[in-house]
């Protein structure tokens, strides 16, 4: 399910960015450390504190809007299916996010130097298709779910409440 008002997409933009930016962190990590090994999963969380928020700002304030704009290009709601009008946006939601945050990560985590531009170019190519598969694949579908269960149980409570009430 995806948000129907600015409360859900703030909501829904917290829990995406979470479970993006965590798998994401830990992808990075793994990648430096020459693989996954336990202590990443630990790890991340010190990322998280930084990456997080500016990942939910990103989103909020430039992203989204523009992510959806670009894939109205490909789809047209009310004439294409639904699951095309999610792809659509996962995959330019991407596009945008992936490039933002390597650069971030690239600014605050790596050592660049004279070198930024190459290194975050470096960086992006190797987090963009782990973003791209992770989101499609399992975070959107993980997160829209659960959004999606969590929006159903409230309204029904809140119907439930306000039919007592009358």
């Amino acid at each position: 399910m995806l948000p129907q008002n600015k409360f859900q997409d703030v909501i829904f933009t917290i829990f995406m960015a979470f479970v993006m930016v965590y798998a994401m962190i830990c992808y990075n990590i793994a990648l430096n450390v020459g693989g996954m090994q336990n202590f990443v999963f630990l790890a991340a969380f010190k990322e998280m504190l930084i990456m997080w928020p500016i990942a939910i700002a990103l989103e909020l304030l430039f992203v989204g809007k523009l992510a959806q704009k670009l894939a109205f290009r490909f789809v047209t709601p009310g004439k294409d299916s639904m699951i095309m009008m999610i792809l659509a946006i996962s995959a330019m939601s991407v596009c945008l996010m992936c490039p933002l945050m390597s650069f971030a990560a690239t600014l605050l985590f790596k050592d660049a130097g004279k070198e930024l531009v190459a290194v975050w170019i470096h960086t992006t190519a190797l987090n963009f298709p782990m973003a791209l598969c992770w989101q499609l694949f399992f975070a959107g579908p993980f997160v829209r779910n659960v959004f999606g269960f969590f929006v159903k149980k409230f309204s029904k409570d809140s119907h439930a409440v306000t039919k007592q009430a009358a």
